[in-house]
Order: C-alpha cells, then sequence, then structure tokens
C-alpha cells in the first residue's frame, strides 16, 4: 500500500509537466466530438479527463484498470472535476477486456498497452475488437528523455541499466521494444498507420511545480541504478542527480531539458 501511495504521489507531481505533452497528443487524433471511448490502463484518471474533455459534453469515456486503489483515486478525482457524469470506471485486465465487440468508437492506451512486459500484438487484438469498423486505436508511451545537459556519456550508461531500460529488458527481441509499434499496428490488422513523437521541455528559471517534477522524474527513472554502474559513474550519479547534492544539475542557472512521448495509432477495418 505505501508502494502505491509514491506511485500515486510520484503521477500527481510529474504531472504539470507531462500534462501539456498527452494534451497535445490527444489533440493530434481528433477524436469525434460525442464519442465514446476505452481509456485502457487508465490509472488514476489523469488522462481519462483530457480524453472526456476532447470529444465534449456529449462524448463518454470509460476508464479501466486493474488496481482498484488507482481506480479509488480516479473516481475522486474525476468526481473534483465535475466528470463524473461523461466517464465511468471498470476493474479489469487488459490482456482479457470485460466489453463485447464494437463497443467504442475508438481506444486508447498510455504506458500500459504496448509498454508492460506482455506480448503487445494479442493486446492491440484485443483492443481493436473492441472498436467500430473505422474507429481509431491509439498507443502513446515515455519513449525517450534528456535530463542530463553537458553528461551525455553519464545519461547513456543510466539509460543502459536495467532500471534504465524498463520495461524494455534486456534480451528482450527487438520486435517488442515501443518504438517497433508500426509492426504490431500491422500485425493486428489495423489500417491507415500512422507514428508521431511529443516533445516536452523545461527549462530555467524552473518554477517550484516543475522543479517537483523533474525531481520526481529523476527518482522515477533511474532510482536504484547505483549497484550497476562504475565507481567513477557513481560518484557523478550522486553529485548531479540526487536533490540533495550541492550540485544537482536541475539548480544549474542555464538548466534545460526535454523528453519525448511516441504514440502510434490505425483504424479498426
Amino acid at each position: 500500500m505505501a508502494d502505491m501511495k509514491a506511485y500515486i504521489q510520484a503521477l500527481l507531481v510529474t504531472n504539470p509537466m507531462i500534462e501539456p505533452v498527452v494534451h497535445t497528443a490527444i489533440q493530434a487524433l481528433q477524436l469525434p466530438l460525442g464519442s465514446r471511448g476505452l481509456d485502457a490502463g487508465c490509472g488514476i484518471g489523469l488522462q481519462t479527463t483530457q480524453l472526456a474533455e476532447a470529444v465534449g459534453p456529449a462524448g463518454h469515456i470509460t476508464g479501466l484498470d486493474l488496481s482498484p486503489e488507482l481506480l479509488s483515486y480516479a473516481s475522486g478525482l474525476v468526481e473534483k472535476a465535475g466528470l463524473a457524469e461523461r466517464i465511468a470506471f471498470e476493474e479489469g485486465d487488459v490482456r482479457a477486456l470485460p466489453f463485447d465487440k464494437d463497443s467504442f468508437d475508438w481506444a486508447w492506451s498510455k504506458d500500459c498497452v504496448g509498454y508492460a512486459p506482455l506480448e503487445p500484438v494479442p493486446l492491440l487484438k484485443e483492443l481493436t475488437r473492441l472498436v467500430k469498423p473505422g474507429g481509431k486505436v491509439a498507443l502513446l508511451a515515455w519513449s525517450s528523455q534528456t535530463l542530463l545537459p553537458g553528461y551525455p556519456l553519464l545519461e547513456a550508461r543510466l539509460n543502459a541499466t536495467s532500471v534504465g531500460m524498463a520495461p524494455f529488458a534486456m534480451g528482450k527481441k527487438a520486435e517488442l521494444h515501443f518504438l517497433r509499434g508500426l509492426g504490431w499496428f500491422r500485425e493486428a490488422g489495423l489500417k491507415k498507420r500512422s507514428a508521431r513523437t511529443f516533445v516536452g521541455q523545461a527549462h530555467a528559471p524552473l518554477s517550484d511545480e516543475i522543479r517537483r517534477a523533474l525531481i520526481a522524474l529523476f527518482e522515477m527513472r533511474w532510482s536504484g541504478v547505483e549497484p550497476e554502474l562504475s565507481v567513477e559513474d557513481r560518484t557523478a550519479y550522486q553529485r548531479l542527480c540526487l536533490p540533495s547534492s550541492p550540485d544537482f544539475i536541475v539548480n544549474h542557472p542555464d538548466y534545460y531539458a526535454f523528453f519525448t512521448y511516441s504514440m502510434f495509432w490505425g483504424r479498426a477495418g
């Protein structure tokens, strides 16, 4: 339970930095006003509310997640946003979605389908089963970051650790990497396949909100990497990447960082 509370807190703290990128991705999909959609792996509902706003008051979103704790938080968040009549949540597994064929006009998944240690094509086919012919299926996921300007070799080595590569584990087939998503969409039979990458950024002077988001992002990306680092890299990591260090890189007066989310989508046949 403590881990779940920490996870929810990390999502909330990083959201001010990530929300604009997700908003741009949703806008790029051009979801029809009044349509009904599925948010598979909705978590605490942060993107579910954005999807509801995109389809307007006549639309409806169903958020699905395996975790009752996350869904409980999501319900409270939606209630506070005044969107309870336009959003419903259900507990369920993306591997066996509890909905009939053609139940939705479109389906979406962020940092879940295709980004978990599961075979992506069966999950994508399951999403496609629920979407009416011609409707869109979209996957959005974190795809890269540059958080250590001036230290590209250190950042590359941090990203090459088992934590830094997650969820793409060492020894995994190249075809299962998220950026091979167009191939998954082809195998799943989706038409008019497309891909696009969206960039988020932060630069000095940083607001307190964005600074907290960056600290949480550092912890999410590289927490626990030290045992895999050389002595030299461990020293550099502790100096540049820990908020308690006087040389914490986020405090640099000229700090700049960016990160990317990539989206793949196609239409049900």
